[in-house]
């Protein structure tokens, strides 16, 4: 069994879809430490051609708090504002219905991150015909740090194999992962490569996958993050 680990992210991108794509079972690591200013909480879409940040405001909280744990500000009004930029970007867009799951998801009541990002992300995953299991790794009571805590994840679900994005790559190699675990390590690497992008005359790439949902539809979109395009 494959396995792939990573941090809950807001409205992620393709190639965090073409992870999950990849594996028998995802597990959304909410048990680390929050990082303010992360894409935990934040995302990018594009309107009248340009990228637009979208971010979940958090309430304050210790900086040593687990993603688990991390309560969106609900004193501001970014529900709204973030369905209100959606539409703006997209609503006019042939597959704009494609994001009407996600934007109800955006104007509910979540009162932590990582439930406004779990159900996003499971969601987008289903839409585009992704059906790896989604698993929280604060279900879990894993114990360890950095790899020994990614190997310890994987043996609670029973993976013998760890795919990891090629950003981890230093980390786990300086840690011996592979040779400490007993696991077998390999990389995903996700070509984002232009796709047709309404309004935008220069390819905007690495942006929410509902950039790609939106302009293209799910049908595109599921042979995009599954590298068939």
């Amino acid at each position: 069994m494959k396995c792939a680990i990573m941090q809950p992210t807001y409205l992620p991108w393709a190639g965090y879809f073409a992870l999950i794509a990849a594996v028998d079972v995802f597990i959304l690591l909410d048990d680390v430490q929050f990082e303010r200013k992360s894409w935990q909480s934040r995302n990018r879409i594009l309107i009248n051609g340009k990228d637009k940040v979208l971010e979940v405001p958090v309430a304050k909280q210790p900086l040593t708090e687990k993603i688990s744990n991390i309560r969106v500000d609900s004193s501001k009004d970014w529900r709204n504002n973030h369905a209100a930029e959606l539409d703006r970007a997209y609503g006019q867009t042939s597959n704009a219905s494609a994001l009407a799951d996600v934007i109800e998801i955006v104007r509910g009541d979540d009162q932590l991150l990582s439930d406004l990002n779990g159900r996003i992300i499971t969601t987008l995953a289903r839409q585009v015909g992704i059906e790896t299991p989604i698993v929280r790794a604060s279900s879990l009571g894993c114990g360890g740090r950095r790899s020994e805590h990614v190997a310890e994840i994987c043996r609670a679900v029973g993976a013998g194999s760890y795919l990891s994005p090629p950003g981890a790559r230093d980390y786990l190699e300086a840690d011996g992962f592979a040779a400490n675990s007993g696991l077998h390590l390999s990389y995903l690497a996700f070509d984002a490569s232009p796709y047709p992008q309404a309004g935008s005359s220069d390819f905007v790439s690495h942006l929410s996958i509902l950039d790609v949902l939106a302009n293209c539809g799910r049908e595109f979109t599921h042979s995009y993050v599954l590298g068939k395009s």
